[in-house]
């Protein structure tokens, strides 16, 4: 599965690099590493534009890519047209890839930095039996759930 993954890889990359930025390649690559480790992977089988163009339109999904108001920003017909695929068939192929990954709308191993930052679930821990938004509380204890997981390290990330 290695050569297939860095086979759709490659196109994904070039499709993110050529439209969009660097970490819409990164998180396909992650998602499509994903699809690699099912047992039997999906990716076994068809094209590999489509399949590249199916993980981005996924990432896109998760992370308002069709949103005007968002940067980047593309439409499906653009992302399809740059991969060189047609677009229902990008958007199916997205939807298996949803369905067989078990997507929500909320995946934060898959969600750009500055809208993980924005996402209201990111923040909310529990704190002696309440949940409360991390950024309210004092700035050891904001420490303290960056270490623990609990929420993200937002200068971390936007790093690597």
């Amino acid at each position: 599965m290695r050569e297939r993954a860095q086979a759709i890889a490659d196109v994904a990359d070039a499709a993110a690099r050529e439209r969009l930025d660097d970490e819409y390649a990164r998180l396909t690559r992650r998602l499509i590493d994903r699809l690699a480790r099912k047992r039997p992977s999906p990716l076994a089988r068809g094209d590999v534009r489509i399949w590249a163009a199916g993980a981005i339109y996924a990432i896109g999904q998760l992370n308002y890519l069709f949103d005007p108001s968002q940067t980047p920003h593309i439409t499906a017909d653009d992302l399809a047209a740059t991969v060189g695929v047609v677009k229902t068939t990008m958007a199916n192929k997205a939807a298996l890839i949803k369905r067989t990954l078990d997507l929500s709308s909320f995946e934060p191993d898959l969600t750009r930095v500055d809208v993980l930052a924005e996402h209201p679930l990111t923040w909310l821990v529990e704190v002696d039996g309440l949940i409360v938004d991390a950024r309210a509380l004092p700035p050891d204890l904001q420490a303290e759930a960056r270490r623990r997981g609990l929420i993200p390290d937002l200068d971390a990330l936007r790093a690597s």
